[in-house]
């Protein structure tokens, strides 16, 4: 239990709070001002939940809503802990915890009878209230992935499958979601279960896109005599490490070095100013790039860096 607790301890994790607690509180406004007024049913635990409310109310056996979302929850954060690993599981512990008082924290700030402005939904229109919930949940489930973190619930599902089965974040979080909208059938009438279905395929697309955006650098290569002065700025200036590669021309026959780096958007632009003000001559191309492992991440950990 001492090995599961170290992440806990760490100044990482608790510099990473402030993190997850926005994106949590983007997550929590998407579901106060668009999915509770709406009553739309999106792939997830708590959908889940509310079938299962339901279809157990059918036989005599009476839960509450909330008593299933917490024992699916549980059950779900243990999986977690012992399958993606402890740092994912403690801090989906606390996201899952926060949701609740975040989505009263919004209702005191603003309470959504003030936007509802005398309709029954935000946008008064089911398909655009879908749009906004699932772009303001995508942006915050992108921002919690980011740094191994999830917002609970079909998130975990989906990190799980993302591990085990090799899927995009985004196909995996449309799997899981789309089996729970199917549940859907026993309580709700089909176009509600079609809306939840449509909703959870943008979500998963919408979730690789922001996941895609916040994690893309660009992979610059660069073949110049002045390779040299390239190397010293991306390693002392950018603070980046960099790869050099001896090549031959095909054309001339002559041979070349070339500099390959992983850089992000800033880092590519001052390189690029860099290269024009000193007068280097080259060739370079650029490339984007969405996933990277390994120390990139640590500037002061550039020494032992390979691309």
């Amino acid at each position: 239990m001492t090995n599961y607790l170290k992440p806990l301890a760490t100044v990482k994790f608790w510099k990473e709070l402030l993190i997850m607690t926005l994106g949590m509180s983007f997550g929590a406004a998407a579901v106060y001002y668009f999915l509770m007024p709406s009553k739309l049913i999106i792939g997830s635990m708590s959908g889940l939940s509310i079938v299962l409310a339901e279809v157990l109310g059918g036989w005599g056996i009476s839960v509450k809503v909330s008593t299933l979302i917490l024992i699916i929850n549980a059950f779900l954060l243990v999986l977690a802990w012992v399958l993606i690993g402890s740092e994912f599981g403690a801090k989906t512990v606390y996201t899952a915890l926060i949701l609740g008082p975040l989505v009263d924290m919004w209702a005191k700030i603003l309470p959504v009878e003030k936007v509802l402005d005398g309709g029954v939904s935000v946008m008064n229109d089911p398909w655009l209230d879908l749009v906004c919930f699932v772009l303001m949940l995508s942006i915050s489930q992108a921002i919690l992935f980011r740094i191994n973190a999830s917002t609970g619930g079909l998130d975990i599902v989906a990190k799980i499958i993302n591990k085990y089965v090799h899927i995009d974040i985004g196909t995996s979080v449309t799997v899981a979601g789309a089996l729970i909208c199917c549940t859907a059938f026993a309580i709700n009438p089909f176009r509600m279960v079609v809306i939840g279905l449509i909703g959870t395929w943008i979500n998963g697309m919408a979730v690789d896109y922001f996941s895609d955006t916040l994690n893309k650098r660009k992979r610059v290569c660069i073949i110049s005599e002045d390779h040299e002065q390239i190397r010293k700025f991306i390693v002392e200036k950018l603070e980046r490490g960099c790869s050099i590669y001896h090549l031959e021309g095909g054309y001339s026959g002559k041979p070349h070095v070339e500099v390959v780096s992983l850089l992000t958007q800033q880092e590519y632009a001052a390189l690029f100013d860099f290269m024009k003000s000193a007068g280097i001559d080259g060739f370079m191309t650029a490339g984007n790039v969405s996933e990277i492992y390994g120390s990139w991440h640590t500037k002061t950990h550039h020494h032992s860096e390979k691309e």
